[in-house]
């Protein structure tokens, strides 16, 4: 099974995802997510795959979340402009994000990498 993982190296997150991955032997190709971010489509699939809400794909604690304000804007706009808003930075994506093309994680929690990806 192929791994994609999405990450940014300076997210102690990331790094502990990664380090969880490289400890349980599970080969992965590493994607910085900030310079190399999924597109707009694999977004909407990696999202329809995941069956988790839209929301949850969204870094809500980083600083570009506030001062753009989705916040706000996921009350009011379309499932459609929350997937544009979303492609449009890797900084906006919560990380890591990890795929094989049939299942997807969103944020590193020990579980559900033991429930995925061994």
């Amino acid at each position: 099974m192929a791994i994609t993982f999405y990450w940014y190296p300076k997210c102690s997150t990331c790094r502990n995802a990664k380090k969880w991955l490289d400890e349980h032997n599970v080969a992965y190709e590493a994607v910085h997510i900030v310079e190399n971010p999924p597109t707009r489509e694999q977004l909407e699939n990696l999202y329809k795959i995941s069956g988790l809400e839209l929301k949850k794909f969204f870094n809500t604690s980083g600083q570009k979340y506030r001062e753009l304000g989705i916040k706000d804007k996921m009350k009011t706009v379309t499932e459609a402009e929350l997937l544009d808003i979303l492609a449009t930075d890797g900084m906006l994506l919560k990380r890591p994000l990890v795929t094989d093309g049939s299942k997807v994680t969103v944020g590193f929690k020990e579980a559900d990498f033991e429930n995925n990806w061994l």
